[in-house]
């Protein structure tokens, strides 16, 4: 069931049904569906907290002090980055910030159990992965009992959850138009396309993060989200990243063929705009560093062409959190 304000969401009746495009989140045709959006996108509460978002400042975290205007994230903050097709639950007594970015098509997903205080945060990147991914999220915030549960969604929406027991209170729902600006040439823009969350108090803000920040073992994880629509295990599911109860990094594995090799380096060959028009959903979007990071990708499938070499014995990547070195790897 679905609450804004404490109340049970009041359905408004759509007049005629719209089509809302998200490539994460696309809406079924059921009119349920667009009636409950609609109530959701004009309810006044939900207006409010999309534009106080937009008008915070953007926070910038980085691992290292390049950048004169980022936040070094180690120390002083404790913080769990996710990457599309991720997602992370999180204890407010190990980690002090939770978030992600590089989403344009994609939405941001926050849940917050308020009587835990535990956060679950992902990143999702297709209407497949949506159901079985609630179900991982949820599994690690809601034991047997019926949870209150604070919900966030930044860049897009689904069909309403109406068939579970959770109570959902929207908090944020910062998406679609709310979420959207133009240029003069009339191309249109996420405004926020990553945020952060305050896991002592369950507030969102926007953020970007550095390359150093997006850790730990960058690549390879920017590798499973390439590869994984090819691992039958990870059909319809997020990727498990991270051991909350440890507060470490479980990189999961994920297998891809032999014929990725010859398939990235003959990607390597394109010009930049090739590759962005060719591996982008938004090529007008992207942040400037998405072709870099491609071509990273795409060296790293060309030099590891068999996927055991990363995950050896098909085990996980294990990250320890090192207080002056940020993330040190255990297995």
């Amino acid at each position: 069931m679905i609450f804004v304000d404490g109340l049970p969401l009041p359905l408004s009746i759509a007049s005629s049904p719209r089509r809302y495009r998200c490539r994460s989140l696309p809406l079924s045709h059921h009119p349920l569906g667009y009636r409950t959006l609609k109530s959701l996108l004009e309810h006044p509460s939900l207006v409010s907290a999309s534009d106080r978002l937009k008008a915070m400042p953007e926070r910038k975290l980085s691992s290292v002090s390049e950048d004169s205007t980022a936040e070094r994230s180690v120390p002083p903050f404790k913080h769990v980055y996710v990457f599309q097709r991720e997602y992370a639950t999180v204890d407010p007594g190990l980690v002090e910030l939770a978030g992600t970015d590089e989403a344009t098509t994609c939405v941001g997903f926050v849940i917050r159990n308020r009587d835990s205080g535990m956060i679950s945060i992902a990143h999702l990147d297709s209407a497949r992965v949506v159901d079985l991914g609630l179900d991982q999220m949820l599994s690690s915030l809601v034991h047997g009992e019926v949870g209150v549960l604070d919900v966030h969604l930044i860049g897009g929406f689904q069909d309403a959850p109406y068939s579970r027991s959770e109570q959902f209170h929207i908090k944020t729902l910062c998406v679609l138009g709310h979420n959207t600006k133009r240029d003069s040439h009339g191309n249109s823009f996420p405004i926020i396309s990553g945020f952060l969350v305050d896991t002592s108090s369950g507030s969102v803000m926007p953020a970007s993060f550095d390359r150093s920040s997006r850790c730990p073992d960058e690549i390879v994880r920017r590798v499973r989200v390439t590869v994984s629509s090819g691992d039958p295990r990870w059909k319809g599911k997020l990727m498990d990243t991270y051991d909350t109860s440890c507060d470490r990094f479980l990189i999961a594995p994920c297998s891809w063929s032999l014929g990725w090799a010859p398939f990235a380096s003959e990607l390597l060959q394109l010009p930049d705009s090739e590759i962005l028009s060719q591996c982008s959903t938004s090529p007008l979007a992207e942040s400037p560093d998405f072709v870099d990071n491609e071509r990273r990708v795409f060296n790293y499938l060309i030099e590891n062409p068999g996927w055991r070499l990363t995950f050896y014995k098909g085990r996980p990547r294990i990250f320890e959190r090192a207080p002056s070195v940020g993330w040190t790897r255990r297995s």
